[in-house]
């Protein structure tokens, strides 16, 4: 799914089914919805990304359970869920696909570095995957976009 071509050709799934999506970013910092829109005819299914970088961004913006990040921290799966549900419903999206994660040098959350979550939120509910990603602080992120958008395409094929 790392290809132009792969995502060009998610986006033509997502219109062809007649369906949105929403993403709610933190360790992707914008670069999940940028591969989408960077797809000419993006713009009638992407309705719009929300980067919760900070973590009260991801309780004020989003809705994430404040007592859920005071317990756990920004980067954990439920977390990647209300991210989801979250951007799902305040952009009206029919999909909500988030990223929480830790992507170094150094620890900035407590989680380990390459530690990262994505979640879809749809019409049949919320997947969310756990993944252990190595190298630089921009693999990382790369891979977790990846990432993402493959758990997207699962979801899509599933429905």
């Amino acid at each position: 799914m790392a290809g132009r071509a792969a995502v060009a050709g998610l986006v033509a799934a997502l219109a062809a089914g007649g369906v949105t999506v929403a993403t709610a970013e933190s360790v992707t910092g914008g670069r999940l919805v940028a591969a989408l829109t960077a797809v000419p005819g993006s713009s009638a299914v992407v309705r719009g990304a929300v980067v919760a970088y900070a973590t009260d961004v991801k309780s004020s913006a989003l809705g994430v359970d404040p007592a859920l990040l005071a317990e756990h921290g920004p980067v954990c799966a439920s977390v990647a869920e209300q991210m989801a549900r979250g951007v799902q419903g305040l952009l009206g999206a029919t999909y909500g696909v988030a990223t929480t994660g830790e992507s170094g040098p150094a620890p900035a959350s407590g989680s380990p570095v390459g530690i990262v979550f994505v979640s879809v939120a749809g019409t049949r509910g919320a997947v969310t995957r756990e993944m252990h990603l190595g190298g630089s602080r921009e693999e990382i992120q790369s891979a977790a976009v990846v990432g993402a958008l493959e758990l997207l395409a699962e979801v899509l094929a599933d429905t």
